[in-house]
């Protein structure tokens, strides 16, 4: 019997917190997630601080915070250098790590600690340009891009459906259910059951990009909602139907469609990515089950953000929005290697948690990490969340119970009282009954920012205007 649990980290990408069945979502259908939280322990307060792919992922792999990082936005082609990553430190560790799927990371071959990686990083424009090296062109040193031209040819591409990798547009998947990356990285995970060494504790990361769009999910998936009576999205009295009325034309714009047949045919295909991703995981669970590897296996799943999926007139992510921020976040596995009670926790937990919960699972841990075991109650009350979005950049208090928005660029702030209003249907910053709140979380964010680069507060006061920086200076001073 191993000394050490097995550990398999699950992440999908732009999937939403409550995009689960078992939590209660009225259309979404997720038999193997729910199956999961029912062996296991769902986080139902987990969140992503800084809500877009490349940001959100150096937070999950050096569980660290946004600041310490240095990415406060989406950048490619940065190199990513941390010296303490988690795959590296569960290598020492005693583990044999491997991911498959998508890192979006900078060199793309950057293993980041990982013995071995294959890769999909799904479709990254900075890296088809045709001033790329050949090495660096994704369709050469993304395995599974390699992989597809060596089965179906030399044109064959994800963009054959005829969409966008941000678009909200939806149609099914053209080709054969086994060439999709959802199954590629469900087969090479099973693949990885078949040849591992059975002596070493293994810590495998399957990444998946769905349900991030291009929203493309095998046909039989879109059948599941066809003819489903689907749940609009939610709308609040503060939302901005001026910019939906400037943009909802566009097919990969950030507002969302105006045409109400296309929002619906947008969440049906994001739903059937959903669903797809969630047949995946039960393909692989039954893999672990004919290796006899489930009870000493420890599953943990997650997403890096969130999706708006057209709440209030918004779509993608990088928000400060409950679509956006809030994240699925599962531990399933025995209690004797979790310590964990089934059920539903409360803690406030982030990605940077991630890391120091599988140390802790490992038996071991790293030196001044920002995360925290999940493992053990987590004492954190609030946290300080934020992304540089152009003239939306946001700075953001949020707690269990209610959240304090302020837009660096503009001023405007915004509360939400998610016990009293969880679809954030009224910003309630005009409130009076809710003035000392208010002022507590704006005294925490002044406090917060005091003393950044970017001059947002001097100690007494919140400064709009300030340029808004993707990257810190103080971490990447050469950017």
């Amino acid at each position: 019997m191993l000394k050490k649990p097995n550990i398999v980290l699950i992440i999908a990408d732009q999937m939403r917190g409550d995009c689960i069945g078992a939590l209660g979502h009225p259309d979404v259908k997720t038999p193997h997630l729910d199956s999961l939280i029912q062996m296991g322990t769902c986080f139902n307060n987990a969140y992503s601080s800084c809500p877009t792919c490349v940001p959100a992922r150096a937070i999950l792999h050096t569980g660290l915070g946004q600041r310490r990082t240095g990415r406060i936005g989406y950048r490619d082609r940065v190199d990513w250098d941390y010296p303490v990553t988690m795959a590296g430190e569960m290598s020492k560790a005693g583990y044999y790590t491997q991911c498959v799927g998508k890192m979006h990371v900078h060199p793309l071959r950057n293993y980041l600690g990982y013995h071995h990686v294959k890769l999909h990083d799904g479709y990254l424009h900075q890296y088809r340009y045709p001033s790329l090296a050949y090495c660096e062109d994704q369709r050469v040193a993304d395995d599974y891009f390699y992989w597809l031209k060596d089965e179906l040819g030399i044109s064959a591409d994800v963009t054959d459906t005829g969409l966008d990798c941000n678009s909200w547009v939806a149609r099914p998947w053209i080709y054969e259910e086994k060439h999709h990356p959802t199954n590629w990285v469900t087969s090479e995970g099973l693949d990885f059951l078949r040849r591992r060494d059975p002596r070493q504790p293994f810590f495998l990361t399957l990444s998946y990009v769905r349900p991030h769009p291009p929203l493309d999910a095998p046909q039989a998936y879109f059948d599941m909602y066809k003819d489903k009576d689907l749940t609009p999205p939610k709308t609040g009295d503060w939302n901005d139907l001026a910019a939906l009325e400037k943009e909802g034309l566009h097919y990969s714009n950030i507002t969302g469609a105006k045409d109400p047949e296309l929002i619906r045919a947008m969440q049906a295909g994001y739903y059937a990515c959903i669903s797809h991703l969630d047949n995946q995981i039960g393909r692989f669970l039954q893999g672990l089950v004919e290796h006899r590897l489930m009870e000493d296996t420890v599953i943990l799943f997650t997403a890096d953000h969130g999706e708006m999926l057209g709440d209030h007139r918004c779509t993608q992510k990088s928000r400060p929005y409950q679509g956006s921020v809030h994240i699925p976040l599962i531990i399933s596995g025995d209690p004797k290697w979790t310590g964990l009670q089934h059920g539903i926790r409360e803690d406030l937990a982030e990605l940077r948690d991630i890391m120091p919960t599988c140390l802790d699972l490992a038996g071991t841990e790293a030196p001044n990490l920002d995360g925290q075991s999940l493992l053990k109650p987590v004492d954190r009350t609030k946290l300080h969340c934020e992304h540089e979005y152009g003239s939306k950049s946001f700075q953001m208090i949020l707690t269990g119970v209610d959240k304090f928005i302020w837009y660096s660029q503009t001023g405007e702030e915004q509360y939400f009282d998610l016990k009293a209003d969880p679809d954030e249907t009224r910003n309630a910053i005009g409130d009076a009954a809710y003035r000392q709140r208010i002022q507590e979380l704006r005294q925490e964010l002044i406090k917060t920012l005091q003393g950044c680069e970017e001059g947002y507060s001097d100690g007494e006061r919140l400064i709009a205007g300030k340029p808004a920086q993707r990257l810190l200076k103080s971490v990447f001073p050469d950017q």
